[in-house]
């Protein structure tokens, strides 16, 4: 039997055209694939470090991490299904429909999980995605159920129940000037929006509020860092001078750390304190983008540095009995200044962090986020910290500073260690003194401390610096007895 000529000329172009139809798909389902699981490796990250109230980083770090390949779809997604999480979970336990192996992957299922519920038509492209279609109708009638239970008529409404109401603020960058200039940056960055100045931290742009700069040239390539005006105000309170060598207690993610060497010039030498194997990772990222070549990671715990070690104080004030040329050389082996930005309750970043999103806020609404328990044993280490950071003998200049708004964990450390402060020869400084939020008046000298306002500023932050007699000063008059 000959068939038809038309049909064998028409075949092979219908079959064409069908292979390039499934090609298509199925290179798009591969890309789901791929975005689920990277979005459920953070969604991982994220949930382990919510649950031991210790994050690696926030929401948008951990997002817009240089491993992380599509940023913007995966933001979306770890979002958009931590929104929705408190219903996912309800629907699975209603569903009741995972078995041993699934359960050990739940990041990825409540993934799926949102796509099935609340956003795109799932393909078949990976074994989760077939367990739980084929699971669909069980699924859905589980939300329909919740849905009649707690006697709400549509999605928004349970959605309504675990939502906070979203924080406008001003988009600020800090241009890391160890790669651009200030005012480059202005022109670069005017060409797509409005830009102004700070007229207090000088590397500091403001932009107007919602401006997603995270795929910006400027951006990706470390010439300007997205960092929030208090953040921005703790390195410039510590001023450090270039040539000094400097301590950062408590690093990760580095955006500090970084903001330190540009306001070094990329002169001395920063020491990098950081305990955590996976902060580390992130310091040591933030620090390859900024360009820096004057920062030395150190993967420890900083309360076990020896303040007497040589790398630390060698030739402190004790030695200056010899020539002021050889005290002045020997300053640039000691540690004069530290930073300590240590563990906190974070309650001052909240909305900005997206903390709002999590479990711990979620239930109950957040009720536990700062019990007292948790702020406590916060006050005792900040209160270790400090005090170790006092007792470095060379240090001229200490920066305590905190993201929360909680008085145990500012003024009240503060105010415990003013005493072993005055006697190493610290006194609280006025930081940013045109600044007018300052410390609550719980003790005499509170008028020094810095604050921004959670709801005048959209974050609350602390500052307190101590500053120690000029040593300089005091070698020189020490000499100056001695040779009369």
């Amino acid at each position: 039997m000959v068939r038809p000529k038309a049909a064998v000329a028409k075949g092979p172009s219908l079959a064409a055209a069908n292979r390039s139809k499934n090609q298509r798909l199925s290179s798009a389902d591969r890309s789901a694939y791929f975005a689920r699981r990277e979005a459920a490796k953070v969604l991982r990250s994220v949930l382990q470090g919510d649950a031991r109230r210790r994050a690696l980083g926030s929401i948008k770090t951990l997002v817009y991490n240089p491993s992380v390949r599509n940023k913007k779809a995966t933001f979306a997604l770890v979002c958009q299904t931590l929104k929705h999480l408190p219903i996912i979970k309800d629907v699975l336990e209603a569903a009741n429909i995972l078995n041993s192996k699934w359960k050990r992957q739940l990041e990825l299922v409540y993934i799926i999980i949102y796509d099935i519920l609340f956003g795109k038509e799932i393909s078949l492209a990976g074994d989760a995605e077939k367990y739980l279609t084929l699971r669909k109708e069980a699924i859905q009638s589980a939300l329909a159920r919740i849905l009649v239970r707690r006697k709400a008529k549509r999605i928004e409404d349970l959605v309504a129940l675990y939502q906070t109401p979203d924080v406008s603020k001003p988009r600020y960058v800090r241009v890391n000037t160890l790669k651009m200039d200030v005012d480059s940056a202005v022109l670069e960055l005017g060409k797509q929006f409005t830009v102004q100045k700070d007229d207090m931290v000088p590397d500091l742009l403001i932009l107007p509020p919602g401006c997603d700069l995270h795929a910006h040239s400027l951006v990706t390539n470390g010439s300007v860092f997205l960092q929030g005006k208090a953040s921005s105000m703790v390195a410039a309170a510590l001023a450090p001078k270039p040539g000094w060598k400097v301590l950062d207690a408590c690093s990760a993610p580095g955006n500090k750390t970084v903001h330190l060497a540009a306001l070094m010039k990329g002169k001395g030498k920063i020491i990098a304190c950081e305990l955590n194997k996976e902060r580390v990772k992130r310091l040591e990222e933030t620090i390859r983008l900024s360009g820096a070549a004057n920062i030395e990671v150190l993967y420890g715990d900083f309360l076990k540095l020896d303040p007497k070690d040589p790398s630390y104080s060698e030739h402190s004030l004790n030695f200056c009995t010899c020539y002021i040329s050889l005290f002045l050389t020997s300053k640039e082996l000691q540690v004069r200044a530290i930073l300590l930005d240590p563990s906190c309750s974070g309650s001052g970043t909240a909305a900005n962090r997206l903390d709002h999103l999590l479990p711990s806020h979620t239930a109950g609404h957040g009720a536990d986020f700062n019990g007292s328990e948790r702020l406590n044993k916060l006050a005792a280490f900040q209160k270790k910290a400090l005090e170790h950071a006092l007792s470095f003998p060379a240090v001229e200049r200490v920066v305590y500073s905190t993201c929360s708004i909680d008085q145990i964990e500012n003024e009240d450390v503060v105010q415990s260690l003013l005493p072993v402060a005055i006697s190493y020869g610290f006194q609280l400084a006025t930081p940013f003194p045109k600044w007018h939020r300052r410390g609550l008046p719980v003790f005499d000298g509170s008028e020094h401390l810095l604050r921004t306002n959670i709801v005048k500023d959209k974050v609350g932050f602390f500052i307190a610096l101590f500053v120690r007699k000029d040593m300089v000063n005091d070698c020189k008059k020490l000499t100056i007895e001695r040779h009369t």
